[in-house]
């Protein structure tokens, strides 16, 4: 990942205080959580259903066209990757667009069994909700607003899964050509909760 903008607790015009190596590692140790956080979702079986015209919006197929146009434009990124209050950023260029935006690809809701399972729901806002029937689907709701030329405006995602081990919540947001945020509380039994955040700038070449 090049062209990172280090932090001031790394400046070489800093001196050392007591306590950075501990909080060199702690940040250090944020952006590895946030990596295996990125990957997480990629051992999920892809069952999206390609042969038929989907009944829902294509959340899928919109991700996976945004992140081929966004590996081609290669913006730089001002993103903040924060673990339960320790956060850290850096300016980057991200490798891997879908491996980044995995969360909200893999929250598209048009399986083969989930083809009655959601409502439309139209808002008088403009924008249009689509809601789980019943708890047991991970992908809760998906938000969606268009500008005046139909073009996406933003999308919200809420997801939600439980077992008798652990349960996660994750509120996903995108703004196109702009912002992404994930927001992440997992609660696992005997070790307790973990909250995770990753947000995303993308920097245009004239504001460099």
């Amino acid at each position: 990942m090049a062209h990172n903008t280090p932090l001031p607790l790394h400046s070489p015009t800093r001196p050392v205080l007591k306590g950075d190596h501990y909080r060199v590692g702690q940040y250090r140790s944020v952006w590895v959580i946030a990596i295996l956080f990125s990957l997480l979702p990629s051992c999920k079986p892809d069952n999206i259903q390609n042969d038929v015209k989907p009944k829902y919006f294509d959340l899928a197929g919109y991700f996976k066209a945004d992140t081929a146009k966004l590996r081609r434009l290669n913006h730089l990124t001002l993103k903040t990757v924060t673990h339960n209050g320790a956060s850290e950023t850096k300016k980057i260029h991200i490798d891997d667009w879908g491996l980044e935006l995995s969360l909200f690809i893999q929250s598209d809701i048009n399986k083969p069994a989930w083809r009655d399972s959601y409502n439309i729901q139209p808002r008088n806002n403009g924008s249009v909700v689509y809601m789980a029937k019943t708890p047991e689907l991970r992908t809760r709701e998906i938000a969606i607003a268009r500008n005046e030329d139909k073009s996406i405006k933003w999308i919200i995602i809420h997801n939600a899964s439980k077992n008798i081990l652990y349960q996660t919540t994750e509120v996903l947001t995108y703004y196109p050509d702009s912002l992404y945020i994930i927001n992440k509380t997992q609660h696992v039994r005997f070790l307790g909760t973990n909250k995770y955040s990753i947000k995303g700038t993308l920097i245009n070449d004239a504001r460099r």
